[in-house]
């Protein structure tokens, strides 16, 4: 195998650190886009970050414990399918803003601030924005940030699973 992707494919571990930093670099943008940008993030918007968040901690553990082949497909089963679950969660997201699929019910975004006071509440009810989760707050190439989540994820998935190939050839063709 030649080439820079033959060879992360076939290193279990440094595939388990691009698929984590690929993970934290997702939350970092979509920390960037909630903090800098000030676009408010919905209930699907936060849901979405659950299986990267677990990816950063799954890939972080591996990288200091998973030092047999063993540990490293455990590892990369559990990665792919986190990415699995992001690419669904982001598909679905992606389904609600276009229409195709009925979002939930209680899609009404992050809470407010508590109120002090009655008046702090009165103010509160006048000014905040409830983020809807049909609306897509920002959109490049006619893909909102539902959309990119689950194409990145769709690609450390496929990047996954076949790394977990590649592991368990060289492993003896076994993963239990």
């Amino acid at each position: 195998m030649t080439g820079f992707f033959p060879r992360l494919l076939a290193d279990p571990r440094r595939l388990i650190a691009l698929i984590g930093l690929a993970s934290l670099a997702l939350i970092a943008g979509a920390w960037f886009f909630e903090l800098v940008l000030h676009l408010r993030p919905c209930k699907l918007c936060l849901e979405q970050r659950a299986p990267h968040y677990a990816a950063i901690g799954l890939a972080a553990i591996a990288l200091v414990f998973a030092r047999s082949p063993r540990l490293q497909i455990a590892a990369l089963i559990g990665l792919a399918l986190l990415m699995a679950w992001s690419t669904g969660l982001g598909v679905y997201h992606s389904g609600v803003e276009w229409g195709v699929f009925a979002g939930p019910n209680d899609c009404g975004g992050t809470p407010a601030p508590a109120a002090a006071g009655v008046q702090d509440l009165m103010k509160q009810l006048q000014t905040t924005r409830i983020v809807s989760c049909t609306e897509a707050a920002w959109r490049f190439l006619g893909l909102s940030l539902a959309g990119w989540n689950a194409l990145a994820s769709l690609g450390l998935l496929v990047a996954a699973v076949l790394g977990l190939k590649s592991a368990v050839r060289v492993a003896g063709g076994s993963p239990a």
